[in-house]
């Protein structure tokens, strides 16, 4: 009997060891795990007419023949990253919009869509760094923004605040710049790394190493502390984004 008892609780290890996303042995020298290969889209799964592979990037793009009528996401299978920091490298078209949803969940009857926080994206620097909830809350804090979301009723007051796609709840409690000012961070038409730090209720955004907005979600009616992680195409004109260099850390 000890025997057999033994035998199942090192399978037991064994399984939740091989379940876990952040393997030890492959943490670079700043405890770094990499999600995405560069060669293929394992551990990944969006609609294969957007998404591909290119020239070791996380490819996405619409063209005249694929224009979409919903945004559509890429979603990473490894994992539903609570606290966390991440850093990719994104370079989108001087059209494009796209963006880093995280601790978000899947829309019911809708493929390959995520409702929660994103970290925003676009070609025309208007929204980058911003924080944009998907399907929910709307933006939470705009680039230059400390923010913090105070506590609401129940569900049913998303209807209540939402104006003009700004979740007019929320409490600009000081700035880290203007957004034109903040803007000059940003490169046109290259790459640029996107690094989040997202920790219980604190979410900072930050580009080339330049924060661009800081949010504490003190509601918990609306907030997530989990969730899964993709990446979007946007509805609009043809487009492209690519991803590179994907890492996520676990923070405890």
């Amino acid at each position: 009997m000890k025997i057999i008892l033994c035998f199942l609780s090192t399978l037991l290890i064994l399984s939740l060891c091989s379940c876990s996303s952040f393997k030890k042995k492959d943490l670079d020298e700043e405890g770094f795990y990499k999600i995405f290969n560069g060669k293929t889209l394992d551990g990944w799964k969006g609609n294969p007419v957007y998404w591909s592979v290119r020239n070791g990037s996380l490819f996405g793009e619409i063209t005249t023949e694929t224009i979409i009528d919903r945004n559509t996401f890429i979603i990473w299978q490894g994992d539903m990253p609570a606290d966390f920091e991440l850093k990719v490298e994104y370079k989108v078209s001087a059209q494009g919009n796209s963006g880093i949803n995280y601790r978000s969940e899947l829309v019911e009857d809708v493929p390959y869509a995520l409702r929660g926080y994103q970290a925003d994206i676009d070609g025309r620097k208007r929204h980058v760094g911003s924080n944009y909830e998907e399907r929910k809350r709307t933006t939470l804090a705009y680039r230059g923004e400390i923010v913090v979301v105070p506590e609401t009723k129940n569900s049913e007051s998303l209807d209540l605040y939402k104006e003009k796609n700004n979740w007019t709840a929320r409490q600009v409690t000081g700035t880290l710049g203007s957004r034109e000012s903040l803007k000059s961070a940003i490169k046109d038409g290259d790459w640029n790394e996107y690094h989040l730090i997202i920790k219980g209720n604190r979410l900072k955004h930050i580009v080339n190493g330049v924060l661009m907005s800081d949010v504490t979600d003190n509601d918990p009616v609306n907030s997530t502390r989990d969730g899964l992680l993709g990446v979007q195409v946007h509805v609009g004109p043809p487009m492209t984004i690519e991803y590179r260099n994907f890492r996520i850390k676990e923070l405890n």
